[in-house]
């Protein structure tokens, strides 16, 4: 039995049941529905095989080309799907909804499987992530200067019942040149995309939600445009720590680091450094002034940080006297409750 639903149905069905992603491998990779599982009909080197015949020859010898290539693997599709799903029940997509989906339901739905073929396919959800970011939601940023504690913060807010998405947590990067220290590999900013609009989908767009502030990119993927044009015109709170306490603390975080790798991320900025901070940096990584390191690099991200904050419409600041994550979330609860931002 082949059913098709919409996205709204797929995803709310995905709670439940697995989902297969019938798109080849490198598709998958690039980015999927977030509880999808890679089950390609094609290898990646059959689909451009397929997709060439294609282009040169046309539709019906490309279709009988897939077939040549999916006949003699059809047994293995159908005892992998049972081992997926016991139950016979599935979610399953392509890029577009088109051939491959339609062949891999058509064989499953012979051999006794109920199928729910998402409509559209993986475009379809693309589409629909997408527009999440063109919602007007109330968020109110959290920006302060490097090494203010700013990601610290969040787990706390949300504990005090506030609602938050960490964005460098779903970039994988801190988004400095040092950002990409101790973290995983970054997803693709299409992916990226597919977390945090999930994120998104989760919440109410008539309650208040916090947004760590950050540029148009954080490593080497780009903020969703319309979303990032939202937080410009959002409240923004500038916690005010000063910057002994901030030197500290990344000086802290950083004498744990490889002296390879700080050497590496100083060198990033050796253009808006200068030669000789960049050497003084790289001098004081060798003798281990982590403290000494920080303060050369900060002069430069104190910079930039007065530079992001320009194009913002409404701009408040609290000074800190602390970079204790708890009691910094709680004097930042009371003063957004003070200003009405929440």
């Amino acid at each position: 039995m082949i059913n098709q639903v919409t996205i709204e149905e797929f995803l709310q069905k995905a709670e439940n049941l697995p989902v297969l992603d019938a798109r080849a491998p490198k598709e998958y990779q690039a980015g999927h529905i977030l509880q999808a599982q890679s089950f390609p009909i094609f290898t990646d080197e059959e689909r451009a095989i397929v997709g060439t015949s294609y282009k040169q020859q046309g539709h019906d010898p490309a279709v009988l080309l897939g077939l040549d290539l999916f006949g003699p693997k059809m047994s293995e599709f159908v005892k992998e799907a049972t081992r997926i799903a016991p139950d016979k029940e599935v979610l399953l997509h392509c890029w577009r909804g088109g051939m491959r989906s339609g062949a891999m339901a058509w064989l499953l739905s012979f051999a006794g499987f109920k199928i729910h073929l998402l409509q559209g396919g993986y475009k379809a959800y693309r589409h629909f992530i997408q527009e999440q970011f063109a919602k007007p939601w109330p968020i109110v940023v959290l920006s302060g200067f490097t090494g203010s504690g700013k990601t610290d913060i969040l787990p706390y807010l949300q504990q005090h019942g506030q609602r938050t998405i960490d964005l460098e947590g779903l970039a994988n990067h801190k988004g400095s040149a040092f950002g990409s220290i101790g973290m995983p590999a970054q997803p693709t900013t299409e992916h990226f995309e597919n977390l945090l609009g999930s994120e998104l989908l989760k919440l109410n767009a008539q309650q208040a939600v916090w947004f760590e502030d950050e540029g148009m990119t954080i490593g080497r993927i780009k903020m969703p445009h319309e979303l990032f044009i939202n937080m410009q015109q959002r409240p923004t709170i500038v916690i005010d720590v000063p910057k002994q306490l901030r030197v500290r603390k990344l000086a802290h975080e950083y004498c744990r680091t490889d002296q390879a790798i700080l050497e590496a991320s100083i060198l990033k900025i050796k253009k808006r450094l200068g030669g000789l901070a960049t050497q003084e940096a790289l001098d004081a990584i060798a003798t281990g002034d982590m403290e000494k390191m920080v303060e050369i690099a900060l002069t430069y991200y104190d910079k930039a940080y007065h530079y992001q904050l320009k194009p913002k419409q409404q701009v408040l600041t609290l000074p800190l006297q602390t970079i204790d994550p708890e009691e910094s979330a709680q004097q930042i609860i009371t003063f957004a409750k003070t200003n009405n931002l929440i």
